[in-house]
């Protein structure tokens, strides 16, 4: 079919964009601003057109031809009103699909029951908006899920770094009370594509979670025994408000408080799957477990292997993967140094002097600091600095350098380290080498540090002034030895 999907910039539109491709779909993407798709490796598999649910118009013209459209926009974490703004985005939605001759919207929204009253306002706008559409001509399949188990959506990071960062938490009473059944990613992308090739499920409401169903308490308790931390201590009180837990949300959590507000608003709600609109009595489908769900999303992001995540800004190969257009959160916490120096030195000779670093020759800045870390990571019984290099010009992927090991190594433009010291994270070094258009070689510099709960948060600040200046001080002597001389233009940035 041709289908179009609104909101393929976000978190779920991402991911089903290549699983609707990979079922012989033809698919345009629907993009307030295309360009933020121009990184994803299936871009030149799909017609991208610049479109608004907010501007009517413009939502009609790219919708012409279309059959099946994706909604998968919601205002939640926007400044302003965002029950307004998703009303008029569903009203505007609606009446360009009826317009086009659209025949099926397909929409996303959350779990919880009908009743206004109770719901918090975040659930009541997802059931308004699928109202909405379905208010119209166009026939309507409403999914509904509660939270979704991948990395980078807000409600598992919300759920990920309360774990990680505290050891213990006061928390709500209905943290130990209230119901949810998640849901994994993938299994989300399996409905969303097969009701396409199930008629029978247009012009329904079904409603989609895993096979377990638990208090978002034990929720944590499964994270953190997966993730292998100590089971965290829940104190339950009466008297914390859902806002007052927001700010702490936002305070722990690198989730913005207006994401957080209304997520935290839901959680008061019971949220599982009715078992007369539960979707496997219409498609045949197994979903995973909340143990396998956790276990995917941490196999590619996070404490376990963040490398496949972040490092490269490669496309993801799974649908737990953080995408580039992801929220600048998914996938945990980062901290950042980046050095950028333009120089007159050739390129390859840069690279020698860079991949030459450590063992011998050291690391040109502050040698007695460097020996102190050493020998500090030793006492503590980390590899310390004595491990040296194997060749001192020539580097292999899997090498160990001082207290660092290689991980990418592609001359003459890339070196990339990750730290094997005792530190509270895990840490990375990376150099990439390049031209300009001017013939001036540049060299970035990126120290990476992802902090492991609140003692990698405060290692990170209480070290910033010692590192900012090793850092910067370390990019310029690297230029200075390539060149021989002072380096040309010279320029950092945080």
């Amino acid at each position: 079919m041709k289908v179009a999907v609104v909101g393929a910039t976000g978190y779920v539109g991402g991911r089903l964009v290549p699983e609707l491709l990979a079922a012989g779909h033809e698919v345009r993407c629907l993009a307030r601003n295309p360009a933020r798709l121009d990184g994803v490796e299936w871009r030149l598999k799909v017609d991208v057109v610049a479109a608004d649910v907010l501007d009517r118009a413009s939502m009609v013209a790219a919708l012409e031809g279309i059959e099946a459209v994706y909604y998968l926009v919601h205002a939640m974490g926007h400044s302003g009103d965002f029950e307004r703004t998703d009303r008029l985005g569903a009203v505007n939605t609606r009446t360009a699909a009826e317009q086009a001759g659209v025949s099926r919207i397909i929409y996303l929204g959350g779990l919880g029951e009908d009743d206004v009253e109770r719901l918090s306002t975040h659930l009541a706008s997802r059931h308004e908006v699928g109202r909405l559409l379905a208010g119209g001509t166009v026939s309507v399949t409403e999914l509904r899920a509660a939270v979704i188990i991948g990395s980078g959506s807000a409600s598992f990071e919300m759920l990920r770094h309360l774990d990680e960062v505290l050891p213990a938490m006061i928390c709500p009473r209905w943290v130990t009370r209230t119901r949810c059944q998640p849901i994994a990613v993938a299994d989300v992308l399996f409905y969303l594509v097969a009701v396409l090739d199930h008629p029978e499920t247009s012009g329904e409401v079904l409603e989609i979670g895993g096979p377990d169903v638990l208090t978002y308490r034990e929720m944590m308790d499964r994270y953190a025994a997966i993730a292998g931390l100590r089971r965290r201590l829940i104190i339950p009180v009466p008297l914390l408000t859902p806002r007052l837990s927001s700010h702490w949300v936002n305070l722990v959590t690198p989730l913005p408080y207006g994401l957080a507000r209304p997520l935290v608003d839901s959680l008061i709600n019971d949220v599982v799957v009715a078992p007369a609109r539960d979707i496997r009595r219409l498609v045949d489908h197994e979903p995973y477990t909340l143990d396998e769900a956790i276990e995917r999303a941490l196999a590619v992001v996070g404490d376990l292997n963040i490398k496949t995540s972040w490092m490269d800004s490669a496309p993801a190969s799974t649908p737990a993967s953080p995408m580039p257009q992801d929220p600048h959160w998914a996938g945990g916490t980062i901290y950042e140094d980046h050095q950028e120096i333009v120089s007159d030195a050739d390129p390859a000779a840069l690279f020698a002097v860079v991949s030459g670093v450590g063992a011998a020759r050291g690391w040109y800045v502050a040698r007695p600091l460097w020996a102190l870390r050493g020998w500090l990571d030793k006492v503590i019984g980390g590899v310390g600095m004595r491990r040296g290099r194997r060749h001192p010009d020539e580097l292999r992927i899997g090498d160990a350098l001082d207290f660092f090991r290689v991980e990418a190594y592609e001359p003459p433009h890339l070196l990339r380290l990750r730290a094997e010291m005792k530190v509270p994270g895990d840490a990375w070094l990376e150099w990439r080498i390049s031209s300009d258009a001017a013939g001036h070689t540049q060299l970035h510099q990126l120290a990476r540090f992802h902090p492991r709960g609140v003692s990698g948060r405060a290692y990170w600040w209480a070290l910033l002034p010692v590192h900012k200046v090793i850092w910067k001080k370390l990019a310029e002597r690297l230029v200075v030895t390539a060149e021989g001389r002072r380096p040309a233009t010279p320029g950092s940035r945080a």
